[in-house]
């Protein structure tokens, strides 16, 4: 039987404290940005307020700014950054993570979002808890295996505390990073993830991210149209991701750190047009599984979140699509389902289908169904949607990976020539 060490242990709980520490962080000062400068909560609101000339300038500064810190990042590692990074390190073992690249990653992120660019918190805060689980596990002179277990309970704590979203964040880790199921992966995650969720909660909230909702599924023959959305979903989801790869190679052209602010600009016309593009796509989403906007309006968005998105993260601003796709996915679902009650069909009310549809396009750009499933489950809180979700993240991500091996994460990894099978077990 083997001995868990005392180390080992304290090291889960440093590991899942500082992420969630810095998760808090990151979100308290991004609000306490916008309040101060707009007196806005999110950058949504900030973005309505600000004069349209200052939508186009703003996230072009953030982008620039972002650029040189990510040229100081890259000087102090040679590996990947984000979680194509993680991935690197837990489910290969080549651990190539700084800390001092993970801090000003994170910043450059942070100046991205502040500053209205189309992106995502959750790379960051991915990255900084799985680079703090390699140092805390070095600080503590922990064997490789158990450094490797640290930055992926380190990477499931930012999960976590990004999303209020404990399972879908062991779930994340088992799917996207390690690739594999093992109890020397998962109880660890389980208990890191646990820390963090307990923090977040307590410091800044408790109950789902969307809030508490309740969808129904009228007749189990719906079952057929959702697995439709499943299959939009996956062609949406292709079309975003070839968008972004098509961006990267026209930036590519362009040196850091220029590069970034031309992502940040071409974002901030699209703002300028669409203030609801900025951030992260949360306030947006909200407003649609609360039927706040109109038809056209869920059009609009989901053209200009994947261009607005594809501009600053192929640019190379950090930060992260797991969001952004949420919000795809929830145009989608929304249209498709109004597209059905047009031609006729008996279909239940619009927001299970946004519901689903956000998981699905999620499913489809990670090739993580039963994460993306457990996700939605978990910031709706409502349990009647979960065969839905199974079936339609399923057929989303099965398809997604027919068209294309490689999801948003591993692309970045397959681009450094970096590949790998999967194996029953993590190697020591």
């Amino acid at each position: 039987m083997q001995v868990i060490r005392p180390r080992y242990v304290l090291g889960i709980i440093l590991v899942a404290m500082i992420a969630t520490g810095f998760a808090i962080a990151f979100r308290w000062t991004l609000h306490w940005t916008w309040e101060l400068a707009a007196g806005a909560h999110d950058v949504v609101t900030a973005m309505e307020h600000a004069p349209w000339l200052l939508r186009i300038v703003l996230p072009a500064g953030g982008g620039l700014l972002a650029g040189l810190l990510v040229l100081l990042a890259a000087r102090r590692t040679t590996g990947g950054a984000g979680v194509g990074g993680v991935i690197e390190a837990v489910a290969i073992g080549r651990i190539q993570l700084s800390f001092t690249s993970a801090l000003l990653r994170a910043a450059a992120s942070w100046f991205a979002i502040a500053s209205g660019g189309s992106l995502g918190r959750e790379g960051p805060l991915i990255q900084f808890g799985g680079t703090a689980g390699d140092d805390v596990g070095e600080w503590l002179s922990l064997g490789t295996a158990e450094r490797r277990v640290l930055i992926a309970a380190g990477t499931a704590a930012g999960f976590a505390a990004a999303y209020n979203t404990p399972l879908a964040a062991v779930v994340f880790v088992l799917e996207v990073v390690a690739g594999v199921v093992v109890m020397e992966t998962v109880v660890p995650t389980l208990v890191a993830t646990v820390i963090a969720t307990a923090l977040t909660r307590a410091l800044v909230g408790e109950g789902p991210m969307y809030g508490q909702r309740a969808f129904v599924l009228a007749d189990l023959r719906e079952l057929i149209a959702y697995a439709a959305l499943g299959v939009v979903c996956a062609l949406v989801a292709f079309g975003f991701t070839r968008l972004v790869g098509y961006a990267a190679r026209l930036f590519k052209q362009i040196p850091s750190p220029w590069r970034q602010a031309a992502g940040g600009l071409g974002a901030g016309c699209v703002v300028a047009a669409l203030p609801s593009v900025a951030g992260n796509g949360f306030e947006p989403l909200a407003e649609i599984l609360d039927y706040k906007l109109t038809l056209a309006m869920v059009g609009f968005l989901l053209v200009a979140k994947m261009v607005s998105t594809a501009s600053s993260v192929a640019a190379g601003n950090p930060g992260g699509v797991f969001t952004p796709s949420m919000l795809i996915g929830g145009c989608t679902g929304y249209l498709c389902n109004i597209g059905l009650d047009a031609m006729g069909f008996a279909v239940s009310p619009a927001g299970g289908y946004v519901l689903v549809g956000m998981a699905a396009v999620v499913a489809a750009t990670t090739h993580a169904p039963l994460m993306a499933a457990v996700f939605a489950f978990e910031v709706s809180g409502d349990y009647a949607i979960v065969l839905p979700l199974v079936l339609a993240t399923a057929i989303a991500a099965g398809l997604a990976r027919r068209m294309d091996p490689d999801s948003v994460y591993t692309a970045e990894l397959r681009e450094r020539g970096v590949t790998w099978q999967l194996t029953r077990t993590l190697p020591p």
